[in-house]
């Protein structure tokens, strides 16, 4: 048992959440069963960037050393250490030796975890995927996806802090018009029941914004609420409330030469921003800066680091309504942001740049308004409500009857829907590619979500490289006052100095500076300026977003050189590519590299400038790691460039006599985690076996007759919380930890992938790795390590995700560590990266004919840079069951359905999570019929919009990560699992549902031209066996790998002309490669896969497969809509969802 966690007086770090169930024992004095969170404690406001006992000294520096012994290294030259002195080899006393370990911020009390579900206030039960235990005697009817992971409390002596009760705060706030006060609230402990339809509403994270006029109040006050909901067997949702005040800023002047300043897109200079430097003990920063429009100078905590709701000052709030106001409309008729007149974003009579801010009526004839331009106020107010059906009836609605039209794939890949917006929104919109709803027509209440019984959230890829987006560097970043939402294309502007929040409806002050356009030159047009005609923007931010000055980039390679490692051949491949790369590393002139090596010992490398060559120090002690050496352990990579060179050069050959069959992976990281405390960057780790020696050391779980079982997987949690805590430490430190896992046998990647998970990591998986028996594998890692390198990299970064009051968010998807209800704290962030997000309406949507979400990412670049990058979506508001329908993406829903099913798999069991899924299916569909008539009880009917739901379902039902009865290592199902939860949107779908196409008839007709080649398009063809003919060829695209089928009978043209062979059985058994070849085919053939490789991170394998070939097993697996000897076909999956229904 750890240490107890501090006092919750002495808590200085924001609210987290408990980890996952199983981790500690539930607190005694809580009634509550295991398998329900606890409530969770209010936020507390850290006293610098990681609170001044944000962190605990992990290692003590009090604690004697072991001996340390610096031997000469051998390599095939036997030259490469000759120069180590005798006395570099003389054993260091404890007493000796000196601490080098730098200050450290003590570490955090962590009660966070990646996946959490969160609540508020609602007699409704959770949205989220049950848990099925045996903690409850209450009968479980249902298998729904809809209930969040259940996740057990931490208790009072927990070593990641104490849990403090829930806790009601108070929020009184003056608004614009029909000022009130908003009572303290108390929000209680309860139960819920699991429910067998799917009418049971996700929980809200947090009372965002209540007003009690809605929009005439003008007012969002983020107001603390916290409690718990849990159905029987199902997780309870705690949320953390938070309140901050704001005082008032003066007016805003207009500051001479303190114009914007518009740059490129892309990473800027090199060379570091001068900065302030942070006091000693920092109080935290927030977005409210003195750069920041509508925001005063507030008390600095990293908790709002990105600018949470506030309330305000009286004076603040006291702004009075035009005199001549619209008089006040009907509920269902008011426009967007009633309550004030409204002036379209366009101004023709600009008033001077030194006038007072005017309060005429913005209807009079002395503001012209601009009726072309695409703002949110110019919707009718009618669209409030709008149904779909009053016109036309959508093609998304067209009834598909699945039992006759089986035939539902589209011709080439399926696009995302596009939300039913005016062109001129539609213009202004988030690119899908960084940004999807799982329903683009958002459902106006919660009982209609409900009733749709589809699930509500987003997916997102927020650092994706591509496309390209502007970059600003404002001299003001405007923001609401209130909920400190970016300005974007969707707010209204009042009149000429006033807009209204999008999200929250409070109306703001234009900054002067805001006024002036510096791409047009104009002055009095804000409208005009790229804030608020793209969607999508990049902020390079002032010092005042900083908590302190940005550090260099740092990156630490820590490798397996155990007999292992060795054997598999790893090293060669992974210094060779870093030897083609140091010069492509991101950073700039302060970059920083290191190395430490591990088998049963711990190697670190003295890289320092002016050594003849590098130093190997080895602590033998691996229950008590320390750093060897005060400096030379983390090097500036152009300072030691040649050194650096000299050890990747020798390092494949350091080892190659090594007999050291054990693996202290514990004790490699902690000596990592200590090396990068003052910094903070990114950690690579290399592992080949099941780590067997030290700190973290496991045992193997997995029993190999179990492989093909259709009874429940077992061990899919983690083993230990150790790595666990070890990330949670690293994050605190802004280090992430990425593992590289290249093993032929078992080694418990259910633990081991938990020190990225939390760390904001990545996880890259090499099954039966080994450079001579796989080359294939080998040729991937080369491929993946040239991009991981290279690829773009934010540090020190936090996401929030606002949306419009009345939406709330209740449960994240990804890799990172939840700071907060709505704070994600991301040590690193990648272009790679996804993330998924559960929703939930809290409030009825019924005043506004809009919904927005904005994700707003704080990062420093590599370049030494703080950045923010925001992306806003805008999708529009229903009120029919049809509309709802109409409007779901279902690529989006799969992808979240997966996410879902993930968390249940481990908190409850894979059977769970498979009928939840199914069940998914049923519900929809089924209350997708209720909205028709007058057809037969037997039909099985889908909205043309839904018709290949039950397709993607049943792929699901049969990847690695949810199949039974198909023999499935481990750690191949785990990784599955790794995969859904990170992948972004587009790639996790080529890995759910393979594209499929014939290949050997490639022509012009119909092609795309892309960097002038011309690429073929064949047609989508049925993943099903019956698809493929053996006169033919055919490719599979699976993301992760692709797949060249090549039939007995196949055109020889083909073979000669694309695979370079004269016949069929010249063919060898294992190509991986396809041949340049200087012909029509080939390069149709190329160009066509390389379109299907682009810009994907997966760097997938190509395996060309004979009909006679042993690998053929796994390509026939993929084809998922025959039958296998565990699972349906697709034709059968239809026939048991269809009985479902009828029952």
């Amino acid at each position: 048992m750890s240490a107890p966690g501090p006092p919750a007086a002495q808590h200085n770090g924001p609210a987290q959440s408990p980890p996952p169930h199983g981790y500690r024992l539930y607190p005694s004095a809580n009634s509550a069963p295991p398998a329900f969170c606890s409530q969770v404690p209010s936020k507390v406001t850290p006293s610098n960037q990681y609170g001044i006992d944000y962190h605990s000294l992990n290692y003590a520096a009090a604690a004697p050393p072991p001996n340390r012994h610096i031997p000469p290294l051998q390599t095939s030259s036997h030259q490469f250490y000759h120069g180590l002195s005798q006395g570099d080899h003389i054993p260091v006393s404890r007493e000796q030796r000196q601490d080098v370990a730098p200050p450290v911020q003590p570490y955090p009390s962590f009660t966070g975890d990646c996946n959490y579900s969160y609540s508020a206030t609602t007699s409704f039960p959770p949205q989220g995927l049950a848990s099925h235990t045996s903690h409850y005697s209450a009968p479980l009817t249902s298998n729904h996806l809809y209930h969040g992971p259940s996740h057990s409390s931490m208790p009072t002596n927990s070593q990641y802090g104490q849990v403090i009760p829930t806790h009601s705060l108070q929020t009184g706030t003056q608004v614009a018009r029909n000022t009130q006060r908003l009572p303290t609230t108390t929000h209680p402990h309860f139960l819920h029941q699991d429910l067998r339809s799917l009418s049971a509403p996700p929980v809200p994270v947090a009372d965002h914004h209540r007003a009690h006029d809605d929009f005439l109040q003008n007012q969002a006050v983020p107001l603390a609420t916290n409690s718990q909901q849990c159905s029987a067997g199902s997780p309870a949702f705690a949320v953390a409330g938070q309140t901050s005040d704001i005082g008032h800023s003066g007016p805003l002047v207009s500051v001479p030469n303190s114009m914007t300043t518009y740059l490129p897109s892309g990473e800027q200079s090199s060379g570091s921003p001068t900065v302030r430097p942070p006091p000693a003990v920092q109080q935290g920063i927030d977005e409210s800066s003195s750069t920041t429009s509508s925001a005063s100078s507030e008390p600095r905590n990293y908790d709002v680091l990105e600018g949470g709701g506030y309330t305000e000052t009286p004076a603040a709030a006291n702004i009075q309504a035009p005199a001549s106001a619209a008089p006040h409309a009907s509920r269902l008729s008011k426009p967007f942001g009633h309550g004030y007149p409204t002036l379209q974003p366009g101004y023709q009579n600009a008033a001077s740049p030194h006038s007072s801010q005017s309060s005429t009526p913005v209807h009079q004839p002395n503001y012209s308004q601009y009726a072309s331009y695409g703002g949110m106020n110019q919707l009718p107010a009618s669209l409030a409500g709008l149904s779909l059906q009053q016109a036309q009836q959508p093609e998304s609605l067209r009834p598909i009857n699945l039992m006759q039209d089986r035939n539902v794939l589209p011709v080439s890949s399926l696009p995302p829907p596009t939300p039913s917006l005016n062109a001129d929104l539609k213009k202004l919109n988030c690119n899908s590619e960084f940004f999807r709803c799982t329903l683009t027509n958002i459902p106006q209440t919660q009982a209609l979500l409900n009733k749709a019984k589809l699930p509500l959230g987003l997916l997102l890829h927020p650092f994706k490289s591509k496309p390209r987006i502007p970059t600003i560097s404002p001299s003001t970043i405007v923001r609401c006052r209130s909920c400190r939402t970016y300005i974007n294309p969707f707010v209204s502007f009042i009149d000429q100095r006033r807009w209204k929040c999008n999200l929250c409806y409070r109306v703001n002050d234009v900054p002067e500076e805001f006024m002036y356009n510096p791409l047009t030159r104009s002055y009095g047009e804000p409208h005009k300026r790229p804030e608020v005609l793209n969607s999508s923007v990049e902020f390079i931010a002032s010092s005042d977003y900083m908590l302190r000055p940005p550090p260099p980039a740092v990156y630490l390679f820590v490798l397996d050189v155990s007999y292992n490692a060795v054997e598999s051949g790893y090293l060669q491949y992974f210094s060779q590519s870093l030897l083609d790369n140091l010069d492509k590393l991101r950073g700039d002139s302060r970059t920083k590299i290191g190395f430490i090596t591990f088998d049963s010992t711990v190697h670190f490398y003295n890289l320092q400038e002016g050594l003849s060559q590098p130093q190997m120090l080895i602590v033998s002690d691996v229950d008590e790691i320390f750093l060897p050496t005060p400096d030379g352990l983390l090097v500036n990579l152009h300072e030691s460039l040649e050194l650096i060179k000299d050890l990747l050069t020798a390092l494949p050959g350091m080892f190659t006599n090594t007999r050291e069959t054990h693996s202290a992976l514990g004790p490699a990281l902690q000596g990592a985690c200590k090396l990068m405390s003052p910094t903070g960057g990114r950690v690579s780790v290399f592992q080949t076996q099941l780590p067997s020696l030290g700190a973290g050391l496991l045992q193997s779980r997995e029993d190999p007759n179990q492989r093909s079982s259709l009874k429940g997987i077992q061990h899919l949690g983690p083993a230990t919380d150790f790595y666990k805590k070890l990330a949670l430490d690293c994050s605190g430190q802004q280090t992430a930890v990425d593992l590289f896992l290249l093993s032929s046998q078992y080694s418990d990647l259910a633990t081991l992938a938990c020190v990225a998970k939390y760390s904001a990591g990545c996880i890259y998986y090499y099954p039966s790795f080994h450079h001579k028996h796989n080359p294939a594998q080998a040729d991937k890692l080369k491929q993946d390590l040239d991009h991981y390198l290279t690829r773009r990299i934010g540090f020190e970064a936090v996401m929030r995700i606002r949306c419009t009051k009345g939406l709330s968010i209740h449960t994240f998807h990804g890799n990172f560590f939840v700071r907060s209800t709505d704070l994600l704290s991301l040590a690193n962030i990648n272009e790679d990266a996804g993330f998924a997000v559960q929703m939930s309406l809290e409030e009825s949507l019924t005043d506004t004919s809009l919904a927005c979400c904005q994700v707003a990412l704080l990062y420093t670049s590599s370049k030494g840079q703080r950045r923010i990058r925001v992306h806003t979506l805008c999708l529009p508001v229903v009120n029919s069951l049809p509309d709802v329908f109409a409007g779901a993406d279902v690529q989006a829903i799969t992808a979240l359905l997966a996410s879902m099913a993930v968390d249940r798999s481990v908190t409850s069991s894979l059977s769970d999570a498979r009928d939840a899924l199914v069940n998914a299916v049923v519900d929809s569909l089924s209350s997708y019929k209720s909205t028709l008539s007058n057809l037969q009880q037997s039909t099985l009917i889908a909205p043309n919009a839904l018709k290949i739901f039950p397709l993607y379902i049943l792929a699901l039902l049969k990847q690695k990560a949810f199949r039974t009865g198909t023999c499935t290592r481990l750690d191949d199902r785990v990784f599955a699992m790794c995969q859904m939860k990170y992948q972004p949107l587009l790639q996790l779908m080529k890995m759910i549902h393979p594209s499929l196409f014939r290949i050997d008839r490639l022509t012009d007709e119909g092609a795309i031209l892309v960097n002038d080649l011309v690429v073929p398009q064949p047609q989508l063809q049925h993943l099903s066996a019956e698809k493929l003919e053996k006169e033919g060829a055919f490719f599979m695209d699976a993301g992760s790998t692709l797949y060249l089928w090549v039939g007995r009978n196949c055109d020889t043209n083909f073979l000669k002309d694309v695979l370079g062979f004269p016949n069929y059985a010249s063919v060898p058994q294992k190509m991986t490669q396809l041949p340049e070849l200087d012909t029509v085919a080939s390069e149709r053939t190329r160009n066509f896969i390389s379109w299907l490789k682009r810009d994907s991170p997966l760097n997938p394998v190509l395996y060309v497969l004979k009909d006679d070939s042993a690998g053929k097993t796994e390509f026939f697996q993929r084809l998922i809509e025959d039958r296998s000897e565990a699972a349906f076909s697709y034709y059968e999956f239809l026939l048991h969802i269809q009985q479902q229904i009828c029952k």
